[in-house]
């Protein structure tokens, strides 16, 4: 029993794959706090989707695939600002729009343009292929990520419950709403090469999601979600180990099973049971 326990911590691929998620499931649930409080869940599934032809631009320019990742979401999320606020469309209804085109786009690209890219890997995540240069770009994302959104949580919260409040503070919200994005940008970029684009999605609502409904502020809820986050990637990369799965996809069933145990306690709660 014990020798099961500690078996998926013998091999190098095994320990990387613990690494990266210890780098990259702070910044997943930190920001996953914000998108569930903003509303912006969609957000976050539909930036994830857009990074796509950004990656194969970039490998046809010959320039690193994280920056063309990074430029391809983080303006297309402008863009969708620009024309949610300058239409009488509603801003989910254009960020259905833009974002579906975009990872149309992409799949195009890569079709008509093959590449060395694995299109699963992208999409999917590598978490068992990590390297180091892996883990050391993810470090470097997502460090600074973890600090500014663990230093500045109090003025993106109140920028979140009410930006005319805010703004009358004095805080800077046109600088909090784009370094937003541009977080989220970076967030996803730094999960690329582990839990993939779409499984990134999970990432970045399930521990917010979760926290939500444990909690009752939202310094418990950064808190929460990240204790969660880190548990659902620890443990289903062991659990997948054993069961011969990957990693990525044993993470978010895990992390779904938190969620439906967190919804049960909160009816339980409410039923007074």
């Amino acid at each position: 029993m014990i020798e099961a326990l500690f078996q998926p911590f013998q091999y190098p691929f095994m320990q990387n794959a613990f690494m990266i998620a210890l780098i990259v499931a702070p910044p997943c649930a930190l920001l996953s706090c914000f998108l569930v409080l903003k509303g912006w869940a969609l957000m976050g599934d539909a930036v994830s989707h857009a990074v796509l032809p950004g990656i194969v631009l970039a490998y046809m320019a010959g320039i690193p695939l994280l920056v063309g990742a990074f430029i391809a979401g983080l303006g297309s999320a402008l863009l969708t600002g620009y024309l949610a606020d300058n239409s009488r469309l509603k801003r989910d209804t254009v960020m259905g729009v833009v974002f579906s085109a975009m990872f149309a786009l992409g799949i195009v690209l890569h079709t008509a343009f093959p590449t060395d890219i694995h299109l699963d890997h992208i999409l999917l995540g590598n978490m068992l292929g990590v390297g180091r240069g892996d883990l050391l770009t993810a470090a470097a994302i997502a460090g600074p990520v973890t600090l500014i959104l663990g230093f500045k949580w109090r003025d993106m919260m109140l920028h979140a419950f009410d930006p005319a409040q805010a703004r009358v503070s004095g805080l800077p919200t046109q600088v909090l709403h784009y370094g937003l994005l541009a977080i989220l940008a970076l967030t996803i970029v730094a999960t690329l090469s582990s839990v993939g684009l779409i499984l990134a999605i999970g990432l970045l609502i399930a521990p917010g999601a979760i926290a939500f409904l444990l909690t009752r502020s939202f310094g418990a809820m950064l808190i929460t979600a990240t204790l969660i986050c880190l548990t659902a990637m620890l443990t289903g990369i062991w659990a997948s180990f054993h069961l011969d799965s990957a990693p990525a996809p044993t993470i978010i069933l895990v992390l779904t099973g938190f969620f439906l145990l967190a919804f049960l306690r909160r009816t339980l709660a409410r039923s007074g049971l």
